[in-house]
Order: C-alpha cells, then sequence, then structure tokens
C-alpha cells in the first residue's frame, strides 16, 4: 500500500501517477482527508485517556464523602472514551480502505494503456525459414511433446499434457533456469500453490483482476498464479537482515490462471492455459537499491533468453497496463514465427515498498530502526516458453533442433517426428 507520509507529502506526484494508470485520482484527496480525520481522532481518544487517568487520580485522593459524585462523573468520562476509541477505530479502517484502492506509484513508466510500451532494444533478428513453418501446436503433436486433445478430455479446454521429449524440454528449461539462478545467489524454494487471503490480497492481486485467481471457497484459499505470491508472502509480519545485501529468493512451481474474458483468445495450443510451470525470481532490498536489482533481474532474463537462442525484444510497460503492485515493469517478447510477432516470454516488476507494507516485512536501517522493506520479481522461464523454442528451431523436415544448453537435459540434440 501507499505510505501516507509520501502522499501527504507529494500529492502531486500520486496523482500524477493515478492519470498515469488510467486510474481515480480523486482518492488521493480522499485518502488525505481520511488521515487527518484519523489523526484527529488520535488526538481526541488521546487527550480524553489522558483526562480519565488525571481523573482517576483525583477520585483516589479524595474525601471518601465526595467520591460517589465523582465515581458517577469517572463513568461519563469513561463513555466518552469508549466513544473516542470506537471513532478512531472506524477512521483507521477508512484510511485502510482507501490505502488499498490507490495503486503504488509510477515510476519512469510511459504513460497510457496496453499498446504505449515503448520498445527499448531489439535482439536478435526475427527467425526467417526457406519452407513454410509449423507453428508450435503442429510441431508439438508431430513430435508427440505435446497432447491437448486428452488435456481437454480431462480438464476442459486450455488443459494439455506435455509428454515424452516436451516433459524433459520442459524440465531442462526449469532446471537451466534453477541452476543459473543459484549461481547467481538466489536461494531455491519449491512453494506452497495454496495461499490464505491475507498473503493474495498483501501481494496485490486482489484487485480489479481478482477474477483471474482460482478460489477455494470451501477452504477460504487461491491457488497462485506465480509464486511470486508465496514468496512475497514468505517473510510476512518479520524484519529481515539485510545488511549484508538484498535477500534473493526463486520460486518453482506449478501456476493457475482462469483467463477470465480471454474466450476466443490465444485458444490454440499452449500460449493462454489455465495451468503452467514457471520459475519466479524474487528480491528484498533496501528500497534505494531497487531500480538497481531491477535490472539485476532483467540482466538474469536476458540471460536466460540467450542461452534458449530465441529472437526478443524487452519493452517498457505503460503506466495503464502495470499491475497494482508494479511501480514499474520491463517485459520480454520472443518473435513467433507463424504469428509475425512478438509475444511475452518474461515481465519484471519494482513493486518498491508497496508489497512490504502491505505484508509488514522490515529491516533495520543503519541507526537500527525498522523501515519497509521493497521487493522486486522477475520469471525467468515458463511453459509458455515452449512456444518460441519449437517454433523458432524447427527445420523443413518437422524436426526441432534443440538448443545447446538443453540438451544435455533432454539426452538429444535434435526431436525428429515419430514414426
Amino acid at each position: 500500500m501507499i505510505d501516507l507520509k509520501f502522499l501527504r507529502e507529494n500529492p502531486d506526484i500520486v496523482r500524477a501517477s493515478q492519470n498515469n494508470r488510467g486510474e481515480d485520482p480523486e482518492l488521493v484527496d480522499q485518502l488525505i482527508a481520511a488521515d487527518e480525520s484519523r489523526r484527529a481522532s488520535i488526538q481526541a481518544a488521546d487527550a480524553l485517556r489522558s483526562e480519565q487517568k488525571a481523573f482517576g487520580k483525583t477520585i483516589g485522593q479524595a474525601d471518601p464523602a465526595d467520591r460517589p459524585a465523582l465515581l458517577e462523573g469517572s463513568n461519563e468520562l469513561k463513555a466518552k472514551v469508549k466513544q473516542a476509541e470506537e471513532s478512531q477505530k472506524a477512521a483507521e479502517e477508512e484510511v485502510a480502505r482507501l490505502q488499498f484502492l490507490i495503486s503504488n506509484v509510477v515510476e519512469g513508466a510511459p504513460a497510457g494503456g496496453e499498446d504505449d510500451f515503448v520498445v527499448l532494444e531489439n535482439v536478435g533478428e526475427p527467425t526467417t525459414f526457406d519452407f513454410e513453418p509449423k507453428d508450435h501446436l503442429e510441431l508439438g503433436t508431430s513430435l508427440n511433446l505435446i497432447d491437448m486433445e486428452r488435456g481437454t478430455k480431462v480438464g476442459g479446454s486450455r488443459f494439455y499434457y506435455l509428454t515424452g521429449d516436451g516433459a524433459f524440454l520442459q524440465l531442462g528449461m526449469m532446471m537451466l533456469a534453477a541452476q543459473k539462478a543459484r549461481d547467481a545467489g538466489f536461494q531455491l524454494m519449491i512453494p506452497p500453490v495454496l495461499v490464505r487471503p491475507d498473503i493474495m490480497a498483501g501481494t496485490g492481486f486482489l484487485g480489479e483482476h481478482s477474477d483471474e485467481i482460482y478460489y477455494l471457497e470451501r477452504d477460504d484459499l487461491y491457488l497462485v498464479g506465480t509464486s511470486e505470491v508465496a514468496l512475497a508472502g514468505y517473510h510476512k509480519d518479520e524484519i529481515i537482515d539485510l545488511s549484508q545485501g538484498p535477500v534473493r529468493y526463486t520460486g518453482w512451481s506449478s501456476c493457475f490462471r482462469r483467463e477470465a474474458g480471454s474466450y476466443g483468445k490465444d485458444t490454440r495450443g499452449i500460449l493462454r492455459v489455465h495451468q503452467f510451470d514457471k520459475l519466479e525470481m524474487f528480491v528484498y532490498c533496501r528500497p534505494e537499491e531497487a531500480a538497481e536489482q531491477h535490472q539485476a533481474l532483467l540482466a538474469m532474463e536476458r540471460e536466460m533468453l540467450a542461452a534458449v537462442e530465441i529472437p526478443y525484444r524487452i519493452i517498457d510497460i505503460a503506466g495503464g497496463d502495470l499491475g497494482s503492485s508494479a511501480a514499474r515493469k520491463f517485459d520480454t517478447e520472443a518473435w513467433i514465427p507463424t504469428q509475425g510477432t512478438y509475444r511475452e516470454l518474461t515481465s519484471t516488476s519494482n513493486c518498491t515498498t508497496f508489497q512490504g507494507r502491505r505484508l509488514n516485512t522490515r529491516y533495520r536501517d543503519a541507526d537500527g530502526k525498522t523501515q519497509t522493506a521493497a521487493t522486486l520479481n522477475g520469471t525467468l522461464a515458463t511453459t509458455r516458453w515452449l512456444v518460441a523454442i519449437l517454433e523458432n528451431h524447427q527445420q523443413a523436415d518437422g524436426s526441432v533442433v534443440v538448443p545447446e544448453a538443453l540438451r544435455p537435459f533432454v539426452g538429444k540434440d535434435i526431436i525428429e517426428p515419430v514414426k
């Protein structure tokens, strides 16, 4: 959630951020007013409590004959204190409600919506062929890598099986990513895929996109759409040690998304599915280190994409397309030959102190005072990558060349059509 001190001192910056996102700037003024009311209610309650304490001493020192009358006054004061405390509680709840409605303050992202991103860099040339290329599903079916038909039979639309070399291709990609993350100082975790509502809300995923999340009403638990959620909750209500630098984790988990509102969009193949595996990087750091750590996560994604030999571009996501917790986000998009366009493979977000404040994750500064930790996340590999790997590495005979970095895991150099 937004820092109230920052809001009081920089209301115009927060209003500009709301406008950048295409969200309501009037929430800023509502929160400022609510915060003023909250502080006034705290002062009023504190004054009455002080008066009550002093009055109690007066009763103790009074003549016994005068005490009944004083006690009657004490009861009236007690009622006033109770009423003031109830007003304070209501004011604090209103501040919290409004805080949860305001998204993180945008930092440097271009204005606009989904189509207003800025291309920062193109890496590699779009793949071309001297034959008619097949799409990833046709390749996956002919090579016995993907079985959509039986996935639909068992789980419904947008479910699939990865079979044979397809399973090894994904496991190899994930293992390569895990090894690279470990070499860079990340601690590998296999986190829970079911989380409590306070954890999901704390990461900012229960806002306008909550219809994307699977909810188990009977158990009051949510299925994660990214292991970012579980990794963000790992240090909830804790003071973590950042004296030796940022703390880095990487989570390997299955992820689940309802894909609500996307019916008829990307329904072919495994580009947009309900269940997929993902390796997600997550960083806790001091706020002043966040921008540098953001670039470090992007560098990790670059290294992994280079390893699987895919042409891609890096884009700076516009404010109106940012999730509520992100102050800035970079996506990498791979070239998909049969679509003649780039499609998202990874994203990395700087969430500044937004999630840390919601989840009460803190650290001690050089003076020993507790401060809110900043958090960042970035994808290092996911099932969707198979789309780009298969299409960019296909050959005229229908085979697919396995990227050299994945060959030790897949066990072969070329995946050939099933005979």
